[in-house]
């Protein structure tokens, strides 16, 4: 396959899942349907809602115009060069998260040899067979495996701080990327709409909050009314009335409460000022600034924590979870060093 081939079967696959989670594909809708209703019996957060977001966010880009618009900035997949074998560690946190790592080594022609979270297992298989049926060509080209990662010559791998230690242990005599915790903020002015806040609720709830891209704490202007936040988000109480959520929210209120630290309550929701930037599920950290110019310099210190900035000034409100193909997790670009890894010598 070529690059026009390998876009043609991507926005293929986007058209097969749009078509899917709408029911009007007769081969896959079924099962999609299935997965959708039954991830949760496997990952307690992956409600049906938060799978089909992630499909749905998914699907979205993958059209021939954002495909060739994204890789058009890479002359170099125009030529043919030797495959790499490039192993992937996926994440378990939100549904799919490994998938534009899975799309960056196959899109670029190369094989890819995926560790799987135990988590998140069955969505990147089934679109993997999906693939396949487009165009046999890429059965060649994927391997998965829930054990260990053997056999590649460069590696992306994501997880915590914790195992980003073993990965850079058990990797760094490969030509790798690693990832490790990172948390997004939003920074608010003070003249947003009603519609704008409420859009916020999306980047701060879907997925429960427990995306990189969620959005975890608000930089909020000196004299800022907190509570207006309230009348914003009621859309998203219903959150509360899901178990785990509603177990992490009694612990950290029960916590707060015995540290006798002060707090906002919203019945689904708790606001804690903290200069911290990553909160626990169920809390929103907040901090107030006294200028633009001082809340700059603050993302900017905190840059490397950061995965993005949701304001007017930065990634539209209520779209956070919505990442172009060409925004890249932790601003590394993929394709670029996988391409690298390409050339004769380097691997």
């Amino acid at each position: 396959m070529n690059i026009k081939e390998r876009i043609i079967s991507f926005a293929r696959l986007g058209e097969i899942l749009r078509d899917s989670l709408a029911e009007k594909e007769l081969n896959y809708s079924s099962g999609l349907k299935n997965l959708i209703e039954t991830q949760h019996l496997k990952n307690p957060w992956f409600t049906p809602d938060n799978v089909k977001m992630a499909l749905s966010a998914i699907a979205d880009e993958l059209t021939e115009q954002n495909l060739i618009k994204w890789t058009s900035a890479y002359p170099m997949l125009k030529e043919e060069a030797p495959k790499s074998k490039i192993g992937i560690i996926m994440a378990g946190n939100i549904p799919l998260a490994g998938f534009h790592d899975f799309l960056s080594v196959l899109i670029s022609g190369n094989y890819l040899v995926a560790k799987t979270s135990a988590k998140d297992n069955d969505l990147i298989r089934f679109i993997g067979d999906i693939l396949i049926s487009i165009d046999p060509e890429f059965k060649n080209l994927i391997s998965f495996t829930e054990g260990t990662l053997t056999d590649f010559d460069a590696v992306i791998a994501t997880g915590s701080n914790n195992s980003s230690r073993y990965f850079e242990y058990y990797f760094g005599k490969y030509p790798n990327i690693i990832r490790k915790n990172r948390n997004s903020v939003s920074v608010i002015t003070g003249n947003e709409s009603e519609t704008e806040m409420e859009a916020l609720g999306t980047d701060i709830f879907s997925y429960f909050g427990l995306g990189c891209r969620n959005v975890s704490k608000i930089y909020v202007p000196e004299g800022y009314d907190l509570l207006d936040f309230n009348k914003n988000w009621l859309n998203f109480s219903d959150i509360i009335r899901h178990n785990k959520y509603a177990n992490n929210y009694d612990f950290n209120k029960a916590v707060y409460i015995v540290n006798k630290e002060a707090f906002y309550d919203f019945g689904y929701l708790l606001l804690k000022e903290d200069s911290r930037i990553s909160s626990p599920v169920s809390v929103l950290f907040y901090e107030f600034y006294p200028s633009q110019n001082a809340v700059k310099q603050q993302t900017e210190y905190l840059a490397e924590n950061i995965q993005c900035i949701v304001g007017r000034n930065n990634i539209p409100f209520g779209t956070s979870q919505m990442p172009h193909l060409w925004e890249y997790a932790d601003g590394i670009d993929i394709l670029e060093f996988i391409l690298k890894k390409n050339i004769p010598g380097i691997l």
